[in-house]
């Protein structure tokens, strides 16, 4: 490493802030804040999702995904459920879409406001707010891996919470000043970022394995696309649980999640939102495969080392920041490591902040909000959750010594105990029209227990559940994560569904389509 890259480094973290400030401009009301408008270009949305949803986790840990696969599992199996997001994206862009931007709607969980209630609305918010707060902890996290990794090249040995509090700052600076705007316009620069840096790392690469590399990865099943041998309930990837569960997580996380569906209502209208939706389900597929090839390409670079054992790492996660650090000459290295930190500064600042202040705060309030005032508590908020998701992201850094799984891995599963409760939720409200508010709360906190109770307690010995609260051992394993949207989705249409029935006498339900968000 030489003085270059740092200046690199250093010039993108103050760079991207500013950028992000001056594309974002100065914000006139709160629906510019929080939806900016609905002025975005549709591929400049389409971006920014890909950006949102992908970031630092897919830059570092995927290729760890293609790296580790043992010849049983394949190397590009995680595909699978890329296809299944494709297919997710596409049944949201005609179910649910229409709804959110026709419905001049501030969030997704207005919607939910409008078929429910404000309870229900409230219900949701918080436990996005939660598991927003949780999964992007490790986001943030995982960004301060190669940081780390270059600071010390040049014996700096920082801490990860310092570098998660400078990262944090960054984040928060454009999300404050810039409003949606700005988060989208910055995530879709830094999209493009972090492929072209993928693109140098490729190309690095190819001139430096030896003849041959690619015949003896695909005998080692580095190629391998569908898993149809392993065990559908405990596998890694196998087909059906990656390819149906990749559709309802898809369709949780692009139809339920606020951090995306923010994004997408900041379009013009509804045919823009369903194009810039379903293109980034095209675009991440191609996206996983890059960085799947990536993960290939250094396994045959390092002959298929174990990172930890063999490479002396801390975690098998730093595999591909330690090989930029190290291996890539000066100036390269500098250019990928920003595209890293640029994957990682897609903030879900502004989601977290719109969903507090007009589904939770709001409702609380009970008297109206002035326009000014939303705007005013918006950015409040933004500074609240900025600190918070600093605070989380510094105890995962401090307790992931004792997890075994890529972060990749670990962001998806925290996402598993409530997104089938939270889709669940929204199809409920569209299929039983006599469910009521009670009913759809009592199926909510049903389903998120029940699905905890199943991620925490229930082993399977071969196909046999078992109930064992203890770590998962060779002989018993847990079910696949995959399994866990679908899952949720199912628990919800039941009981809500079921319930549904004591009101056959007909219980008015409010009109979902014609009643305007009070939003």
């Amino acid at each position: 490493m030489a003085g270059l890259d740092l200046a690199i480094i250093a010039v993108f973290l103050v760079g991207m802030p500013l950028l992000g400030t001056w594309i974002g401009g100065r914000q006139k009301s709160s629906t510019d804040y929080f939806v900016s408008e609905s002025r975005i270009s549709w591929w400049v949305v389409c971006l920014s999702v890909v950006s949102a949803e992908t970031s630092t986790l897919t830059v570092l840990s995927v290729p760890v995904i293609a790296y580790t696969a043992t010849p049983a599992q394949g190397g590009m199996t995680y595909l699978t459920l890329a296809l299944g997001y494709i297919v997710g994206r596409i049944i949201v862009s005609f179910v649910l879409l229409p709804k959110y931007v026709a419905g001049d709607l501030v969030t997704a969980y207005a919607f939910l406001g409008k078929r429910y209630g404000d309870g229900m609305r409230a219900t949701a918010s918080v436990t996005f707010l939660f598991t927003r707060l949780l999964a992007d902890g490790i986001r943030l996290f995982a960004t301060a891996i190669p940081i780390k990794l270059v600071l010390a090249q040049y014996g700096i040995n920082a801490s990860y919470w310092l570098i998660i509090v400078a990262l944090g700052i960054a984040m928060v600076f454009y999300s404050f000043f810039g409003g949606v705007r700005a988060v989208v316009w910055v995530d879709a620069i830094q999209m493009l970022w972090y492929v072209l840096g993928g693109v140098v790392v490729i190309w690095w690469l190819a001139g430096k394995l030896p003849d041959g590399w690619l015949a003896k990865a695909a005998d080692g099943n580095k190629f391998q696309l569908f898993d149809f041998t392993s065990s559908p309930l405990t596998g890694a990837y196998p087909f059906v649980a990656a390819f149906f569960g990749g559709a309802l997580l898809s369709m949780a996380s692009h139809g339920a999640d606020q951090l995306i569906v923010q994004r997408l209502m900041a379009t013009r209208d509804v045919k823009a939102a369903q194009k810039a939706l379903i293109a980034s389900g095209v675009v991440v597929f191609l996206q996983f495969a890059f960085f799947l090839f990536i993960g290939v390409m250094l396994w045959a670079f390092y002959n298929g080392a174990d990172p930890v054992k063999g490479l002396k790492l801390g975690n098998k996660d730093e595999l591909f920041g330690n090989f930029i650090v190290t291996e890539l000459p000066s100036g390269l290295s500098g250019f990928v490591i920003a595209g890293i930190l640029a994957a990682a500064l897609s903030s879900s600042l502004g989601a977290l902040a719109s969903s507090t202040v007009t589904d939770v705060y709001e409702r609380v309030r009970k008297t109206p909000m002035t326009d000014d005032e939303r705007l005013r508590h918006g950015r409040m908020w933004t500074l609240v959750w900025a600190g918070l998701l600093i605070v989380c992201a510094g105890l995962f850094a401090s307790s992931n010594k004792t997890t075994a799984d890529p972060i990749v891995v670990q962001a998806l599963g925290i996402a598993g105990y409530t997104y089938g409760a939270l889709l669940g939720a929204f199809l409920l409200g569209l299929i039983f029209k006599r469910v009521t508010q009670a009913d759809a709360i009592i199926a909510f906190v049903t389903t998120v227990l029940v699905v905890g109770f199943v991620i925490l307690g229930v082993k399977f010995a071969g196909s046999t559940p078992q109930v064992n609260f203890g770590k998962a051992t060779a002989d018993l394993k847990s079910l696949t994560g995959w399994w866990n949207t679908p899952l949720g989705v199912a628990v919800t249409l039941l009981v809500g569904g079921l319930l549904s029935l004591r009101h056959s006498g007909g219980v008015p339900v409010r009109d979902e389509l014609d009643v305007k968000s009070e939003a």
